[in-house]
């Protein structure tokens, strides 16, 4: 059985501790290698080489710094096959969602190769008489990433690529549900040749997350995950002192007018509730029609969930994969059950299909409810799993009104042919991420990941120019010189 290691200080290491996850396919169930538990010894270690490689990275030169960036996106590219494969096998999601994964993270790096430029401060000549003023960025010191287990390989990149430019030292932790993708990844970094100490990997659970947050020498967290953990790490990481990101749940709600495109809208709901298994902080969860859109639109969405291929993620015709763990489905499926027992009526059922092959597999396809009771689970909690909840309005306002009384403000959407009503949704949407006639509103690199209420913690948000704010800090400089000319005034 594979164990694996840490990567610290540029050498591949056993963990202080030798109590060990297993990691399963969440296609078979079957243990395919086995991850460090994690301890606070751990983080100690690599909070010392990152601490130890700082002071020499944050005086290299930036236009030298991205230079290791541009070699990252040459080995990802070269290797996206690869690691998509390994991404599927441990996390359950189909190929090309793998590979869409490695897309984004790609995207991620060649942002913040442009940091000469990003990390650029203000200049303003002669405040008063001979004397000048200006404002530069400088780097935090070590920065860590606490990693979610639904995205593998893209969230990471959200954070470390932007760190490393900036100057800064980084500690990356992926799920210990996954940890084989970013594993294989820091195998392939190897070549880069980044100076020891400046990029490391450890691995772990709840025990390697709380060393994270405590230890004083880390200086800026960034985690993605379930509200109440975010909750957590945000609280936790100001108790001692840091800068926090936390991206927490979501409950997503698309809006259908019923001037909207039927053939095209009701393809992009599928995908957007079905992609990843409806794994994503971005998947829409309610679908509300609006008027006349519920004559339209249910029995064209019903028959396109059921159109989608469920299976194996290797599987060339896989459109849906596996739910990430036992505990995982079991979940969903309680949420279900609630639901149906409150009165909700199931358009689709997907609790008993069983994919041929893969008996063994967490695997939930598509499910439709309606008529969903406001105090059942599946109306309140983040499902996270390929379940959607049809709602019935009769106006816009009526529509808005509901995606505003949700606590989470991760995304929503709206599908119209209307200019006015896209407009309205836009403004007074109480959401961090906005689509118009788009299903998944995922920001590409050049714009921050947006978030709000329940669904984010913090103020600066990953990627783009909310990170590289987040791991820098200014610093201000007045500054006169004495000769002739100044002492004269």
């Amino acid at each position: 059985m594979k164990k694996l290691k840490n990567y610290i200080n540029g050498e591949w290491v056993d963990s202080k501790i030798s109590a060990f996850i297993d990691v399963e396919d969440p296609g078979t169930n079957e243990v395919i290698s086995q991850v460090p538990k994690g301890c606070k010894e751990d983080i100690e270690s690599a909070a010392g080489a990152t601490s130890n490689a700082f002071n020499a990275w944050r005086n290299t030169p930036p236009v030298k710094r991205v230079q290791y960036l541009f070699k990252m996106k040459e080995i990802i590219e070269k290797n996206a096959d690869e690691i998509a494969t390994i991404c599927t096998k441990e996390c359950g999601k189909t190929f090309a969602e793998s590979r869409a994964e490695i897309i984004r993270a790609v995207e991620n790096i060649e942002v913040a190769c442009g940091i000469p430029t990003l990390m650029q401060g203000e200049f303003s000549e002669d405040i008063s008489a001979g004397i000048d003023e200006f404002v530069i960025r400088q780097p935090l010191g070590i920065g860590a990433c606490i990693a979610p287990f639904n995205f593998p390989i893209m969230i990471a990149f959200w954070f470390f690529p932007y760190a490393l430019a900036c100057g800064n030292t980084y500690i990356v932790k992926p799920s210990e549900k996954v940890p084989e993708t970013m594993t294989k990844i820091f195998e392939l970094f190897e070549e880069l040749n980044l100076p020891k100490g400046v990029l490391n990997m450890v691995h772990g659970g709840k025990d390697t997350v709380d060393a994270i947050l405590e230890h004083p020498e880390i200086k800026a967290i960034s985690f993605v995950g379930s509200s109440n953990v975010a909750k957590y790490v945000y609280s936790k990481g100001a108790q001692y002192g840091k800068r926090v990101q936390a991206q927490g749940g979501a409950k997503n709600p698309l809006i259908v007018m019923e001037d909207a495109d039927v053939e095209t809208t009701t393809r992009i709901i599928a995908d957007s509730v079905y992609g990843c298994a409806g794994q994503r902080c971005l998947a829409a969860s309610t679908v509300v029609l609006v008027g006349k859109a519920k004559e339209k639109f249910v029995d064209k969405i019903v028959e396109a969930a059921k159109t989608k291929t469920t299976c194996y993620g290797l599987d060339k015709s896989s459109q849906m994969g596996a739910i990430i763990t036992k505990e995982s489905k079991s979940r969903i499926l309680d949420i279900i059950n609630d639901a149906e027992s409150k009165g909700a009526n199931l358009l689709l059922d997907g609790r008993k299909n069983k994919v041929e092959g893969y008996e063994n597999g967490n695997f939930i396809f598509p499910t439709i409810l309606e008529n969903v009771s406001p105090d059942s689970d599946a109306d309140k909690m983040e499902i996270f799993g390929p379940v959607m909840n049809l709602k019935y309005v009769d106006t816009i306002d009526e529509a808005i009104e509901l995606v505003n009384s949700g606590k989470y403000g991760n995304a929503a959407c709206i599908f119209t042919s209307s200019g006015s009503a896209a407009r309205k949704f836009r403004h007074d949407a109480l959401a961090g991420n906005i689509g118009v006639n788009i299903g998944v509103p995922a920001p590409m690199a050049f714009f921050p990941f947006s978030g709000w209420k329940e669904s984010f913690f913090g103020d600066l948000h990953g990627q783009s120019k909310h990170a590289v704010e987040f791991y820098t800090q200014t610093k201000v400089v007045i500054e006169r010189w004495h000769d002739e000319w100044t002492r004269k005034f």
